[in-house]
């Protein structure tokens, strides 16, 4: 046993008087030591229940003769932290969490792990320190949120209809008391946001790698389902914990990773994804060229949309149309090699037997391979004189047409963006530009659910475009596109950019570029200057000395 090291011989005396002040008996030292690595905190919705579920977990842990540690990482509620300063925090997160769990894991030399993230930059970064320790780990996510229900329609409603709420009230187009009503019914319960955002993504790609069980990504939270679910992976973890056959790496592969993007695909989820699963496909050892990822899209057929795409479907509809594996089996029919079916998952199986018998029970919400919502993906990189090193589209969102060319209105900082929104100054045609928002220019990269919702609900989603260097929140649609690389603040083609600049989109031909000639694009890069943002946070500072762009996953420069 690895633990071994921390229990076993005389020299680990003192160890042993240690770890007997925890509680630890004299029959305990002969057990596997797990980490049960838990993102407990009072301020996520999806997270402030998990000191009761990991109760559930360490309780069946003991009871199949292993012995748990648990330890808490951090978390950003990327909604509350929305919108200022906060923001800055979130995806730096993730490295914190990344190293929270390595620290522990090898400091205390503990057999296996179960890791208990939801919500978006949590799970990443327990998955990324997970890879780092290399041992046999579960993952057995809190769980996705009920979907909202609006009192006057009967509509079902989640977080994005808050946000685009708060742009039709700006305009008159609903009333104070419908804005609180929103408020006050679209998150009715614990759990990760209800639609196809950034957690549910990232859950449900767990599942889809292998590292999670079936059912991970849209059992809801706070159900008994769920709560077996946990106890499922809690007895797996204690099967698999001397075995290293399961160490994470062996699941989590190449294959894995092409698995998730094809999930992705498939679903349309967040482009959080893209940035996050770069990070972890070189944390794995296998780094993926984001080039690689269109392929994948032009030979996977979108079949499912959730909300924000289709604001009438959530998480708990995936579930009762089959959840994640029908969806992966769906996409299996069409046999061009996509789908790694020959991979090893956490349970055991091979992913051709987790998903052999999990047929489509709703072809209303899970479309069949033949009759889909779309011939290809729901993500898309767009490359060309704009984006030399590519950038993302969520295409499932794309609200209007698919090809787009209009003036550049360009603003330095998301609060600039907000106050112009808000003042009128984007019209119809206008394609906004939001720069210096990058991992480096940020510093943080934030997510800019508020600029997107705000052209939303002033009636603008089909008729404006976005750019930046920044990224979105799993929660945004529209003709928006993100993570531009190079970033505006290593002197990328999105920080030369001037007012009145013809900027022309086409997402199924893949490019992005504005109509600039060769000549002016190298006399605007000799005139740019640039200082850089001064930040106070020590912290922050630190990560935006190291941090790539995010071509490279926004990961930290060793």
């Amino acid at each position: 046993m690895r633990s071994d090291i921390i229990k076993k011989g005389y020299t680990k005396a003192p160890h042993r008087s240690l770890l007997r002040a925890t509680g630890l008996r004299d029959e305990d030292f002969d057990k596997p030591f797990i980490g049960v690595a838990n993102s407990f905190i009072e301020i996520i919705p999806g997270h402030f229940y998990l000191n009761k579920f990991s109760q559930i977990i360490k309780d069946e842990i003991r009871k199949n003769g292993c012995v748990p540690f648990e330890f808490n990482c951090i978390g950003v509620d990327d909604g509350i932290a929305m919108g200022h300063e906060g923001m800055l925090y979130s995806l730096p997160s993730r490295e914190l969490i990344a190293n929270s769990v390595e620290t522990v894991m090898n400091a205390h030399a503990l057999d296996a792990l179960i890791c208990i993230p939801n919500c978006d930059k949590i799970v990443p970064g327990m998955i990324m320190g997970a890879l780092r320790v290399n041992v046999p780990t579960v993952f057995i996510s809190g769980g996705p949120m009920a979907a909202g229900v609006d009192k006057d329609s009967g509509e079902a409603l989640d977080l994005n209809s808050v946000f685009e709420g708060v742009g039709a009230y700006e305009v008159g187009k609903i009333d104070e008391k419908k804005l609180k009503m929103l408020e006050c019914e679209s998150c009715p319960s614990g759990g990760s946001c209800s639609g196809m955002f950034t957690a549910n993504s990232m859950n449900s790609l767990c599942e889809a790698m292998g590292i999670a069980l079936v059912g991970n990504g849209t059992i809801l939270a706070l159900t008994p389902e769920r709560e077996e679910l946990a106890r499922a992976a809690a007895k797996r973890i204690c099967e698999i914990a001397l075995d290293d056959k399961f160490k994470i790496k062996n699941i989590l592969n190449k294959k894995a990773i092409r698995n998730a993007f094809v999930c992705d695909m498939a679903m349309g989820g967040s482009s959080n994804t893209i940035l996050h699963m770069l990070a972890i496909s070189r944390e794995a050892g296998c780094a993926l060229d984001i080039k690689e990822l269109n392929e994948i899209s032009k030979n996977i057929a979108h079949i499912a949309k959730v909300a924000p795409s289709l604001p009438s479907v959530h998480m708990q509809d995936i579930a009762r149309a089959g959840g994640i594996t029908a969806i992966l089996n769906e996409i299996s029919k069409r046999d061009n090699g996509m789908l790694e079916l020959d991979n090893l998952t956490v349970t055991g199986e091979m992913m051709s037997e987790r998903v052999k018998n999990h047929k489509v029970a709703d072809y209303n919400i899970i479309k069949s391979v033949d009759k889909p919502y779309s011939k290809v993906g729901g993500l898309a990189i767009l490359f060309g004189n704009l984006a030399e090193q590519g950038c993302v589209i969520k295409a499932a969102g794309i609200v209007g047409e698919r090809k787009f060319s209009g003036k550049a209105i360009c603003f330095n900082s998301q609060d600039e963006a907000i106050s112009g929104i808000s003042s009128g100054k984007v019209q119809k045609g206008d394609v906004v530009v939001i720069r210096y928002e990058g991992p480096k220019g940020g510093p943080g990269m934030q997510e800019m659910l508020s600029p997107t919702s705000l052209i939303m609900g002033r009636g603008l989603g089909a008729d404006v475009a976005l750019i930046t260097d920044g990224r979105f929140s799993g929660a945004t649609r529209g003709l928006s596109i993100g993570h531009v690389s190079p970033e505006a603040a290593e002197g990328g083609m999105i920080g030369l950019l001037k007012d009145g600049d013809i900027i022309d989109i086409d997402v199924d031909s893949y490019s992005i570029n504005v109509r600039l000639s060769d000549d002016e694009i190298k006399k605007r890069k000799k005139e740019w200057k640039y200082e850089g943002k001064k930040v106070s946070s020590r912290w922050l500072r630190q990560y935006q000395k190291l941090v790539t762009n995010a071509s490279n996953g926004a990961i930290l420069e060793a």
